[in-house]
């Protein structure tokens, strides 16, 4: 069994008010779970909790896991309990990497000619048969530099394989919940994470074994881009070089961060080459979609339990000489004032279980 000292356990009294909603977020190295109901207009937080998976695994927490389904659901029921959950109607997040996500151009055609087409032309882009995956898309307003609509369509494809969802579906059934979607991630990231506007943003959700790079315009994503590095590496790094374990590398990076020193006062070079690796990949996506669509980039957003690695913000806004922010993501939601200093610690953790549960509340009207 878990040391549930990895668990962040709810605190709060419940309220009365509306209905409550969960929002689920299950990652290769941990379950994220928020609870959340709507008073006056308002969500408000009324639990959360985390649950590091890598003791299921006999692994330490943090570390990234590939358990089976029925692990999993083991895990979250755990979740549940610790954290106090007290209703079983729910969203659910899907990892960026067991889905595709594509921009395809075509040229200008009405909604039924596209309702044939899509379907056809989405074959170039996805590895597996048509029929294996569960196939949305939508049309993104597309103007041009001078404000002139395109001549060309663009159109997001968003897959997902039908084992995908039978998996899922599977662990929040054993696990007594009742799904209503499953969506992927990053739809949850950007409604908890960034505020509405129409100029183009760079969402890095920095995570543990991968980092997922989206270029997102007036709400929708442009583009997307996948980096095999996380700060699972940036652990690694720390632990390797101090001759430590990887439990208190972790604590190390997120108290003292970029300016972690060796003995000798010199940087852990091996930490310091994987966030320059991450920070130079996520340029280069920049600067081309800079070049496509003859608009720039002008902020840049970190989320995902990467971005808890203290000093990034400074470290990132002089790499990418523009304006970079820590995502927030509770402060979309109503919390305890006294918690307020915790929870924005905690928040680039939760950005995937907060905007999940804000997507099941409008469900509800």
């Amino acid at each position: 069994m878990p040391n549930f000292k990895d668990v962040i356990s709810g605190i709060f009294n419940k309220a009365s008010g509306g209905q409550s909603v969960l929002g689920v977020d299950v990652s290769s190295s941990s379950i994220k779970v928020v609870q959340l109901r709507k008073k006056g207009g308002r969500a408000v937080l009324e639990t959360y909790g985390e649950l590091a998976l890598g003791p299921y695994a006999k692994m330490e927490a943090g570390q990234a896991t590939n358990l089976p389904p029925e692990i999993i659901s083991e895990g979250l029921k755990d979740v549940l309990k610790e954290a106090k959950v007290t209703t079983v109607n729910c969203g659910v997040a899907i990892p960026l990497s067991a889905s595709l996500i594509t921009v395809m151009e075509l040229p200008k055609m009405d909604e039924k000619q596209l309702a044939s087409v899509v379907p056809l032309e989405a074959r170039k882009y996805i590895p597996v048969a048509i029929q294996d995956v569960m196939l949305d898309w939508n049309v993104i307003p597309n103007v041009g530099p001078d404000g002139e609509d395109s001549k060309k369509l663009e159109v997001l494809i968003v897959a997902i394989h039908k084992d995908t969802i039978g998996k899922y579906q599977e662990i929040v059934r054993q696990a007594g919940l009742q799904a209503s979607f499953f969506e992927i991630e990053i739809f949850s990231t950007i409604r908890s994470s960034l505020d509405r506007g129409i100029t183009p943003i760079l969402l890095i959700d920095f995570g543990v074994s991968t980092t997922k790079l989206y270029v997102v315009e007036a709400g929708v994503v442009k583009n997307s881009h996948s980096i095999n590095k996380g700060s699972q590496d940036i652990t690694l790094a720390i632990s390797s070089s101090m001759g430590i374990g990887t439990k208190e590398a972790e604590q190390i990076k997120r108290d003292v961060g970029i300016n972690v020193k060796l003995e000798n006062g010199e940087l852990s070079n091996a930490s310091f080459a994987v966030l320059e690796y991450i920070i130079s990949d996520s340029k280069r996506v920049m600067l081309a979609y800079e070049r496509k669509h003859q608009r720039p980039i002008t902020k840049i957003v970190f989320a995902g339990g990467g971005s808890l690695l203290k000093g990034l913000g400074d470290f990132a806004s002089e790499r990418f000489n523009v304006e970079v922010k820590i995502a927030d993501p509770f402060k979309k939601v109503e919390t305890p004032a006294f918690l307020e200093a915790v929870l924005s610690e905690a928040g680039p953790e939760f950005a995937v279980a907060i905007g999940t549960a804000l997507r099941k509340l409008e469900e509800l009207g």
